[in-house]
């Protein structure tokens, strides 16, 4: 037995990489394992339950395929490679998002496939549902708008709007962010499952939301048009146009789906009505189409009916958790409510302890320079009280200057009165001097003519008395004793003086002059050298006067006193000239 036992095979196994829309997980599967022992397998690891929306879907050829529950995985037409990869995916959509998705996991699989099909413009979307859209998705990703958080630029690295939304308008990116940022402020106290619902909710009103679309003709003439499944029936587009339906046929007005081949036969519940037939090309493509139909009519009658116990416990569950959520919330935002309000109340106690901490060093500095005042003020008051003393000992002083320059001052003016006498009568005697100097030039002009006169008339009776020395004793004589007269009549005949005679007259007023000039020249300079003096005196006296009032700092001013008495220019120089001849005179 245990030589059979170890002839015995191992079971095979092979690799499988699910892809889900925020996570990839990778599975060893038995090579007997179905398609369903695979898909409970993904759930049970990524904890969902409402699994009848989803399924695993996988590449053929150009085309796509849903992975069979009821099959063996390695049976379908799954890629050879290993691992081999699957998408796990929303195969079927709700009619009413916030009625039927139960799970908060469910709900955040179906937000992030609705926003990448949306982002890769599977589903049309206008600009403004764009960008409302993308403030929803933002505040699922980052919470409460915090603009000392949230920063410009904040959304660079994120994809939030279609290309073609991106492209229709010239706007930068900063502009785009600032529009969805306006939108996201205003989302607050939102938490993220909230956020999703709302997104889901704008997203399931959008014209191509949950349709999937294949490529049909109507008749054998092939007239192209569009098919699309979604969770309310089958709708017939053009196949330039999928926003706007040709015709529709809803579930509840479908009586039976079936196709032979390539062709599908549509009959509607009213029998009056016409069976509407298609045509698809591709054998793999109708089974696609069949298996949404199916699926799609078994949930629209599921909808219908009373959920079961097992969607009821969820639904029960979910309301619960709802519940605590919200109970956890409410006491998380209190709880951050006082956090906030402590934090608030600390930055203030903080902020009033660095204010007290100012105005306490602010009073200390206020202290210390009041010292500092005080001590200078005392060292001032000191210095004060010092130059007081100073000053009244200068007072004491300057009265005693002032009364003593009063008494100056008294003097002063009686000396300055004599001076100002003395100085008239020395002017007065200056003019006479200058009178008396003019007239005694002018006599000494007369004399000085008369002496020139006489020298003259002397020398002429020299040179007279040289040529009568020269003649006879005879003619002496005659002169002395005259003949008698020849006429009858005596007549008097005048006689002439000899000239030894005149001349010792003459010598004699000569001498008498020169003494009488001799003795005014010495009368007259006795009294220019007494005058003199006396103008000396003055000068000095003038001159001690002015001194002393410089001294007195200004008080008086003798400047107009302390000059010399007044001499008329022409006068001094008649003076001076008149003197100097008188001089030479003598």
């Amino acid at each position: 037995m245990s030589i059979l036992g170890l002839k015995k095979k191992q079971p095979k196994t092979f690799k499988v990489k699910v892809i889900t829309m925020d996570a990839e997980v990778e599975f060893s599967c038995e090579v007997k394992w179905k398609g369903k022992d695979l898909f409970d397998l993904v759930c049970r690891t990524i904890g969902l339950r409402e699994t009848w929306f989803f399924g695993l879907r996988y590449i053929v050829k150009d085309t796509y395929a849903w992975l069979k529950p009821d099959k063996r995985v390695l049976d379908q037409e799954v890629p050879k490679d290993s691992p081999i990869t699957f998408h796990f995916l929303a195969k079927f959509f709700p009619e009413k998002v916030e009625d039927e998705l139960v799970q908060e996991i469910t709900q955040h699989l179906f937000f992030l496939q609705v926003k990448k099909q949306i982002l890769d413009e599977e589903i049309f979307c206008s600009p403004e549902a764009s960008v409302l859209l993308a403030s929803y998705a933002v505040q699922a990703k980052y919470g409460d708008y915090d603009p000392n958080f949230h920063k410009p630029g904040f959304l660079a690295q994120d994809e939030l709007l279609p290309k073609r939304v991106l492209m229709l308008y010239q706007m930068t990116p900063d502009m785009w962010e600032e529009k969805i940022t306006a939108w996201y402020a205003e989302h607050r106290n939102i938490t993220r499952d909230e956020a999703e619902m709302e997104y889901l909710k704008i997203a399931q009103d959008l014209d191509m939301y949950g349709v999937s679309y294949f490529s049909i003709t109507q008749n054998k003439r092939d007239t192209e048009l569009l098919l699309g499944v979604d969770a309310q029936g089958l709708h017939i587009y053009s196949p330039n146009n999928k926003l706007s339906r040709n015709k529709s046929f809803p579930w509840s007005g479908i009586r039976n789906i079936s196709y032979s081949e390539k062709e599908f036969t549509i009959k509607p519940l009213d029998k009056k009505k016409e069976v509407f037939k298609f045509y698809s090309s591709q054998l793999r493509v109708n089974k696609l189409i069949l298996q949404l139909c199916i699926g799609n009519h078994d949930l629209f009658m599921r909808r219908r009916k009373v959920d079961s116990i097992e969607v009821q416990q969820m639904k029960a569950q979910a309301r619960e958790e709802k519940a605590r959520k919200k109970v956890e919330r409410q006491i998380l935002a209190r709880e951050k409510q006082m956090r906030e309000d402590a934090e608030r109340a600390k930055e203030e106690m903080e902020r009033r302890l660095f204010q007290i901490q100012d105005e306490a060093r602010m009073a200390n500095e206020a202290l210390l320079r009041s010292e500092e005042t005080a001590d200078l003020l005392a060292e001032k008051a000191q210095i004060a009280e010092e130059e007081a003393k100073l000053l009244a000992h200068k007072a004491a002083e300057a009265e005693q200057e002032r009364q003593r320059l009063e008494v100056t001052a008294l003097k002063t003016k009686e000396e300055k009165r004599l001076m100002e006498q003395k100085m008239r009568e020395a002017e007065q005697l200056a003019v006479k001097l200058v009178e008396q100097s003019e007239r005694r030039l002018k006599e000494a002009d007369h004399l000085k003519q008369d002496l020139n006169e006489a020298k003259d008339a002397e020398r002429r009776a020299k040179q007279k008395l040289l040529e009568i020395t020269k003649t006879t004793y005879p003619l002496i004589a005659a002169y002395s004793n005259p003949p008698p007269p020849a006429g009858p009549e005596v007549q008097d005949v005048p006689v002439e003086m000899p000239s030894s005679a005149r001349l010792e007259f003459k010598d004699s007023d000569m001498k008498r002059l020169s003494m009488e000039i001799e003795r005014e020249r010495l009368e007259y300079m006795e009294k220019s050298k007494h005058l003199q003096d006396q103008l000396k005196e003055l000068k000095s006296e003038i001159e001690s006067l002015k001194l002393e009032e410089q001294q007195q700092a200004g008080l008086y001013s003798l400047r107009s006193y302390a000059e010399p008495p007044y001499i008329p220019h022409s006068n001094r120089n008649s003076a001076y000239m008149a003197q100097m001849a008188f001089y030479e005179e003598v």
